[in-house]
């Protein structure tokens, strides 16, 4: 089967093009900043945006969060099968 997204440029406005699950970290950025966060399991999730704010907010179970995401900060976030989204 050939790649429907072969000649496709990646963008911002989606699709994403990988998913990576996240371990949340105080100090590391993600390897990879994400488009979006997928949240299996709902919680607190602790956040820096790519603007580099630091974010507090409640997900629900199984949540799509589009919020261009750089870090999720392990202090503070009880949300888990976190997932970045990303290109």
């Amino acid at each position: 089967m050939q790649n429907p997204f072969m000649h496709r440029t990646p963008s911002l406005s989606g699709p994403a093009t990988d998913i990576l699950p996240v371990t949340p970290d105080d100090s590391a950025d993600l390897p990879r900043y994400a488009l979006a966060l997928y949240v299996q399991t709902g919680g607190a999730l602790m956040l820096d945006t790519i603007e580099g704010t630091h974010r507090s907010v409640q997900v629900a179970d199984f949540s799509l969060l589009p919020i261009g995401t750089r870090r999720v900060r392990a202090t503070g976030t009880t949300a888990q099968g976190i997932h970045a989204l990303c290109i």
